[in-house]
């Protein structure tokens, strides 16, 4: 019990410090300057299908779980009505009830317009916090969570555009002093813009589909923990994708998937030894919102390559028999230097007349992964499928 609590307190501290964080290792190239961001839950894929295929999504065909990946995509879906759950257990290896749920759904307008919400919340579990001789002074359950509404439009018959508002909240401890300083939930505005260009293609007489997407996603304001710390960048991101799609014949199809993600937040610099608030290599990171964006694509200490390092790649596939039943593989790669997150997935889907349920699985390569060896499920609502199977009963 006692070393529970002690993970507890250490994985607190340790997402405290990581809110505050501007700068990490003073590097030269090839060694390690990851970004940092605070509210990270949000880069997390919070569905099955995606966590399956290596969290490529933004550019496969459209579903419930579409608002994180893409909203521009709600515009081609089949569907006039949808919902969808999802639930992932999070840092099992080191607490047993962190968990991370997500709560997705979109309603057709018309033939051209939907609109969209989610809502994704993060729970850190029962955290007990002590005086400075271990006395219990109160339990608290930091959380964080993020909830959005968005608008897809279909602008020609093989493209869509799409925006989305969100709102940030994050408290992780509670009010409670930290250094002698006392801590405040933090909180964010932010905005999606993204596009979804799909055409049919034909593939050695096979019929199929391609699909290119975009997202720039939690393009928003900073965040702070408390009054006399720095604020920090969320993770604004630029997400760029492709999949294409072969009917292999009338009972299977396989899809293959590419997602491109850069952050769209400032590389830390390379600071002097002597003086630590000169940079000797690099660009300032405190910068306003607009101009961390533009800066992020040349501001790397190491230059183009380093910039070209701060790419990560999700590979993903998926087999449909008879649009019942699914398989699916991915891969995920983050350079060594930002990160070295890297890991395969797996997954499985069931589709009925009224609802889908998926499950996804990830094994990492590199290092361990607070998703590693986890088991996630998701599971979808055709409101129309639904509404139409009472009937027939009926």
């Amino acid at each position: 019990m006692i070393l529970m609590k002690k993970k507890r307190v250490a994985l607190v501290l340790f997402l405290i410090a990581l809110s505050g964080a501007t700068m990490i290792f003073s590097q030269s190239s090839g060694q390690l300057n990851a970004i940092q961001t605070v509210v990270p839950f949000l880069t997390i894929a919070p569905d099955s299908r995606a966590g399956a295929m290596g969290d490529a999504g933004v550019a496969t065909s459209p579903d419930v779980y579409s608002n994180h990946w893409n909203p521009a995509k709600y515009a081609f879906i089949d569907g006039n009505a949808g919902l969808g759950i999802s639930y992932s257990p999070w840092l099992r290896n080191l607490v047993p009830d962190i968990n991370i749920a997500y709560l997705a759904g979109y309603k057709r307008i018309d033939s051209k317009q939907v609109l969209s919400a989610s809502l994704i919340y993060s729970s850190l579990g029962d955290v007990p916090f002590t005086d400075e001789f271990g006395n219990l002074q109160r339990t608290f359950t930091p959380n964080e969570f993020a909830i959005d509404a968005a608008y897809s439009r279909l602008f020609s018959e093989h493209f869509s555009g799409g925006i989305a508002f969100r709102f940030i909240y994050s408290n992780l401890t509670g009010g409670t002093y930290s250094g002698g300083v006392a801590t405040k939930p933090g909180t964010s505005f932010a905005a999606d813009i993204s596009g979804y260009y799909q055409k049919k293609i034909s593939v050695s007489s096979k019929d199929g589909q391609l699909g290119l997407g975009f997202n720039f996603s939690n393009i928003g304001t900073k965040m702070s923990y408390s009054t006399s710390q720095t604020a920090d960048f969320i993770p604004m991101n630029m997400r760029l994708g492709t999949s294409a799609t072969i009917n292999l014949d009338h009972f299977n199809k396989i899809t293959a998937s590419l997602d491109l993600n850069k952050l769209l937040v400032p590389t830390p610099p390379i600071y002097s030894s002597t003086n630590p608030d000169s940079i000797i290599k690099g660009r300032n990171p405190n910068v306003s919102v607009p101009v961390a964006i533009f800066q992020s694509f040349f501001d790397a200490p190491g230059g183009f390559k380093e910039e070209m390092h701060e790419i990560t790649y999700s590979f993903g596939l998926e087999y449909w028999y008879n649009n019942q039943f699914a398989i699916r593989g991915g891969y995920f790669y983050e350079d060594p230097t930002k990160g070295n997150r890297k890991y395969f997935t797996a997954g499985a889907g069931f589709r009925l007349k009224a609802f889908t349920l998926d499950f996804s699985y990830l094994m990492p390569v590199a290092q361990n992964n607070p998703l590693a060896h986890t088991l996630r499920f998701s599971i979808a609502f055709d409101f129309n499928a639904l509404r139409n199977a009472n009937r027939s009963k009926g």
